[in-house]
């Protein structure tokens, strides 16, 4: 069974900046692929952005493209979620999430193909 942990949020201001971390244990790391979201208070969770196997695919919701950056430490078990010049309404809980391998190039974008999920971490923004 895949274990994540997040952490790495907190309160911000708005443009400023904040690295999200999740760590997994339970399963080999290089056979997951990630994935965050996250989730506003009275909202559906959305989401974030996904990241391959090898770390070479990656995919943004266009809310966050050329803001945020997900990346990940195979050595160390770990996958990042760098967010810069951040906004009031990227305030949510983030989760991360694992699955053996995307059905295609988009399926990471849906919580439904993910079936492994950490217990999130807040991320305020205030303005």
């Amino acid at each position: 069974q895949v274990q994540l942990v997040e952490s790495g949020g907190g309160l911000v201001q708005a443009g400023g900046s904040l690295r999200l971390s999740c760590v997994v244990s339970g399963r080999t790391f290089t056979n997951l692929a990630m994935g965050w979201f996250r989730q506003a208070p009275g909202k559906e969770r959305e989401f974030v952005a996904a990241i391959s196997r090898g770390g070479g695919s990656t995919d943004y919701a266009d809310s966050v493209k050329g803001r945020f950056t997900i990346s990940r430490d195979n050595a160390k078990n770990m996958v990042y979620l760098q967010m810069n010049s951040l906004k009031a309404e990227d305030t949510a809980v983030y989760y991360c999430a694992a699955v053996l391998r995307f059905r295609d190039s988009t399926a990471g974008r849906y919580s439904t193909a993910y079936n492994s999920w950490g217990q999130g971490t807040q991320v305020t923004v205030s303005s």
